[in-house]
């Protein structure tokens, strides 16, 4: 079993424990379930390129990267370095995240929130619905056509943008669709942990030009932007480069204003 397995098996059990405890109807009942959508395909439309910047305190292959800072300071950071949204992990086993992390990013700052979690339910959109994300992330590689397809819409459907990620071309064929928004293509090997941005320049012309196009991990140098911009990406994904420093606002200005 790999770790994506156990991620996804302890997902399921965790999610059948919360619907026990709170119904999607609570959910709905929410004060921010009547927000409006930020939009971030339609702003990075209108840009040359856009940060995604992400909080993150630990990983399964890094353990520990950060847990020092509060929530609040680390997004009004990104957000007064210029981030185009900010994503925001809730998984607490294997991230040390939670929806409280999102709720209170939702509340510190105006720009688009992706809750970026492991997302195998509808009760899931509606969590983060419910605590103020704009988008969400669905990973082609835990989930079917037929589940990409049921999962997008739904979320479409109360007006969240979905941004999917696949790590190779089968998963990109698999899973493209009307009901997407931005296709992330993660630089990340799940099997080895391996990182190159090479993953992102081969699979961007398979990408169809309906999508905003997402490099996801391994970015840690402004060349690697640079780079990769010719090649149609628009939004670019990156926590650990930042959430490593001292300070994690003062990092993304460096780095966005260097661009």
């Amino acid at each position: 079993m790999t770790i994506l397995d156990k991620i996804i098996a302890d997902k399921k059990r965790e999610i059948m424990l919360k619907k026990s405890v709170i119904s999607p109807t609570q959910l709905e009942a929410s004060d921010l379930f009547e927000k409006s959508v930020l939009s971030l395909s339609v702003d990075l439309q209108n840009k040359p390129f856009g940060i995604i910047a992400e909080h993150k305190r630990r990983s399964p292959s890094k353990a520990v990267i950060n847990q020092s800072f509060s929530v609040e300071d680390v997004v009004k950071g990104y957000e007064a370095a210029g981030a185009a949204a900010i994503s925001v992990l809730t998984d607490g086993k294997y991230f040390g995240g939670s929806l409280d992390d999102l709720l209170l990013a939702r509340a510190s700052v105006n720009i688009p929130l992706l809750r970026k979690e492991f997302i195998v339910d509808e009760y899931q959109i509606l969590e983060a619905k419910a605590h103020g994300a704009d988008f969400i992330l669905l990973i082609a590689a835990v989930l079917t056509r037929a589940e990409i397809k049921q999962l997008s819409e739904f979320a479409k459907s109360f007006g969240l943008e979905v941004l999917l990620e696949v790590h190779n071309r089968e998963e990109l064929e698999k899973a493209v669709m009307p009901s997407l928004d931005l296709i992330g293509i993660n630089n990340r090997n799940l099997k080895t942990f391996e990182v190159s941005i090479d993953v992102s320049k081969k699979l961007a012309a398979y990408i169809p030009d309906d999508f905003i196009k997402v490099s996801e991990s391994g970015i840690s140098h402004i060349d690697s932007i640079k780079e990769l911009i010719p090649y149609g990406f628009k939004g670019f994904l990156i926590g650990e480069n930042f959430m490593k420093t001292e300070n994690p606002g003062e990092a993304a200005k460096e780095f966005i204003k260097n661009i």
